[in-house]
């Protein structure tokens, strides 16, 4: 018998509807941009999982939880192989700090000139690149991810963090 060919990627990710607590049209929107990017090409190798010999394709379930990013990996069938948690406190000031961005180019976008709102998108992006940087290290010893894909993970925990106002 010849071993599975190594397919570590994801070909699906929902949220948990539980723990999404509020919704607009621009977080709908940056919901189903993220998801579709990440599906389109993406990394996930989950590390337990994949030492048992499941290695993929997998599907996600991203949820919070108490302060947690709570990860549920399942295989192309929907048979969970991996559950892991990752501690969302060291992400607190930069999810703060890329709201407050997000909101200055939203509004930009409605009120400011092209370069103000060049400025500001450079600076959500840098924010964006290091949050997907730091979620790269915290996720490492749970499952491998490139940079793109930590990226989108990223915008999806933003999404899972969002409270109305």
């Amino acid at each position: 018998m010849t071993a599975a060919p190594n397919d570590y990627r994801c070909i699906d990710v929902k949220l948990d509807e539980r723990t999404i607590l509020w919704r607009n049209a621009d977080i709908e929107q940056e919901r189903r941009v993220a998801i579709f990017d990440l599906l389109e090409g993406n990394v996930f190798q989950p590390v337990a999982a994949a030492a048992a010999g499941h290695h993929g394709p997998y599907k996600l379930l991203l949820g919070v939880e108490d302060g947690r990013l709570d990860v549920t990996v399942n295989d192309a069938h929907d048979q969970q192989v991996d559950l892991f948690q990752v501690a969302l406190s060291p992400f607190r000031r930069t999810i703060r700090e890329y709201f407050a961005i997000c909101d200055s180019y939203y509004q930009a976008i409605r009120q400011s000139s092209p370069t103000q709102i060049e400025t500001i998108d450079m600076a959500r992006r840098g924010i964006h690149n290091d949050a997907a940087e730091m979620l790269k290290e915290r996720l490492e010893s749970r499952a491998i991810v490139d940079f793109d894909t930590a990226r989108r993970l990223f915008t999806l925990i933003c999404v899972l963090h969002i409270k109305g106002h």
